[in-house]
């Protein structure tokens, strides 16, 4: 498996397809397993495309430094330094587009283009969760096991409808879960280090083209948080999805065109 030294430790990655470098930045409690395999393979045939779990994720080593959003964008900028990546496509899925902000405002000039998928700027000015989802994504994981722990939290980011139509996609996604255990304290340090993310005020500052893709069934990342986004980065193009949850799978093709329309 390899793994190569970025910031301070040692950072698990895969390298997919060959083109212009896209670094993908995942979400909170996921690793590279929880990436849609559509998404990859067809972004891999025209980039290449990087994919790596965040610190303390998976096979990435956790450190026992403060988690905080601009701590893991380093990391993906120290990996890229272990790669010989000097500048990259940046696509970041939920707390990962929340890594892409504080990447592309830390460093402007490793940014070409900027995707931002079922994300947003955190803070006040931010649309939360309502108490009933947050009760359910923050419950108590401590007990389960990795495959209990992803089916109970699956429903937050599919659509009823696409649960009971596409089993196999929804049991996919669980399978892929079990592959690298993630600890449930690592998932309340990302927590934290999320909650404590505020980008909005500094967004103006960008000026890579940035894409904003958002599914309007999303209830874990309110819809309105697309629009935020969209307002304070200029000239940033959003896209809604009207049938699509967090992970945007029920639209995924359109998804995929729309990035690659949007980077080639």
């Amino acid at each position: 498996m390899p793994k190569v030294k970025a910031n301070d430790i040692q950072v698990y990655y895969e390298v997919k397809g060959e083109g212009f470098p896209l670094m993908m930045i995942a979400g909170m409690g996921v690793n590279i397993d929880s990436w849609d395999p559509r998404l990859v393979e067809q972004l891999a045939r025209k980039f290449k495309v990087v994919v790596f779990d965040n610190r303390g994720a998976g096979r990435t080593d956790a450190s026992d430094r403060k988690y905080t959003i601009k701590l893991f964008a380093d990391d993906t900028v120290g990996l890229m330094d272990a790669l010989g990546i000097s500048k990259a496509h940046i696509l970041g899925h939920s707390m990962g587009g929340r890594i892409a902000q504080e990447l592309v405002l830390g460093y402007p000039k490793r940014v070409e283009k900027l995707v931002l998928c079922s994300s947003s700027c955190g803070g006040p000015k931010s649309v939360p969760m309502s108490k009933d989802v947050m009760g359910r994504f923050m419950a108590d994981r401590s007990t389960l096991s990795q495959e209990e722990a992803v089916r109970m939290v699956t429903p937050l980011f599919l659509t009823e409808d696409f649960i009971k139509k596409s089993p196999e996609v929804v049991e996919l996604i669980i399978q892929q879960g079990r592959k690298a255990p993630f600890s449930n304290e690592v998932f309340k340090r990302q927590v934290l280090a999320s909650m404590e993310c505020d980008t909005h005020d500094r967004l103006p500052q960008i000026k890579a083209p940035t894409l904003i893709l958002q599914g309007k069934q999303d209830i874990l990342i309110a819809p309105g948080n697309a629009s935020i986004l969209a307002e304070a980065i200029p000239n940033a193009k959003l896209v809604y999805f009207e049938k699509s949850a967090h992970r945007l799978a029920e639209e995924m093709n359109e998804v995929i065109n729309s990035i690659i329309d949007f980077l080639v």
